[in-house]
């Protein structure tokens, strides 16, 4: 199952749907941009894949950010309805059910990394390179990166990036805690393919259980975050698969997960 509009494209392989993002030249996340990816997260919302993978169809880019030739060209009313489509689908994005992993091959910078740091997970190529320059136009960033990214990476190394608008190459990013996986440089979909195949191999209800509990301890106190992980694994033993996962283990056998 397939489809595309005219700057996004995606494709379902059992399990998991590919996300191919494709605007010459740099993938700058214009209304164009913006509209696909809602249109592919429709068509996820409706297939319910297991995991979702982003990535690009242009060598050298993820995302280069905003498009900024669209936002020198719009009043105050259109520059808000423009953030608000594009903050919208990242919303989406990191709320879906399905986990996502983003591929990074080349510069993800401004909304381009916002959108990648939406995703559950991150795998960028070796020669990759990533920042939020908002600060250089005027800006901060819009699209979730003042909230997200001190989430991955701390305040203080958020600050670090965000202040001086610079670029982090991907040793750094990885060392961070920005990106989750390292590959060779070309190599970042493939990676990000064989991530998400290892994604598929377990429980996606205690998967999205891991999520919950994990984001709930920025928000929570330890004590609060404890009795809230107990609740998790209660249900997921009560309502979800972790019967099928004990019974397997100990027939010796591979679960038979959804």
């Amino acid at each position: 199952m397939s489809g595309e509009n005219t700057a996004v494209m995606w494709s379902q392989d059992g399990p998991i749907l590919h996300i191919v993002l494709n605007r010459p030249p740099a993938n700058a996340l214009g209304p164009v941009i913006t509209e696909g990816l809602h249109a592919a997260l429709d068509f996820a919302d409706a297939s319910a894949p297991k995991v979702l993978l982003v990535s690009s169809g242009l060598p050298g880019f993820f995302a280069a950010g905003a498009d900024i030739k669209h936002m020198t060209n719009i009043d105050a009313a259109s520059f808000k309805a423009y953030g608000d489509t594009l903050r919208s689908g990242l919303a989406r994005l990191a709320a879906h059910p399905a986990l996502s992993v983003a591929a990074i091959d080349g510069l993800a910078l401004g909304g381009g990394l916002e959108l990648a740091m939406a995703c559950t997970m991150r795998v960028a190529g070796a020669q990759s390179k990533l920042g939020l320059p908002e600060v250089k136009l005027g800006l901060i960033p819009g699209a979730g990166g003042t909230q997200r990214l001190p989430r991955l990476v701390g305040r203080g190394a958020a600050l670090d990036i965000m202040l001086t608008g610079r670029q982090l190459t991907a040793d750094e990013a990885l060392r961070i805690g920005l990106i989750d996986r390292i590959a060779e440089a070309g190599d970042a979909v493939a990676a990000a393919r064989q991530l998400a195949d290892e994604l598929c191999g377990a429980s996606a209800p205690a998967q999205r259980a891991v999520t919950r509990t994990v984001d709930a301890a920025f928000d929570m106190s330890i004590d609060d975050g404890l009795r809230y992980e107990v609740d998790q694994i209660q249900a997921l033993f009560e309502d979800g698969e972790a019967t099928e996962g004990l019974r397997a283990f100990v027939e010796k056998r591979r679960p038979n997960f959804t």
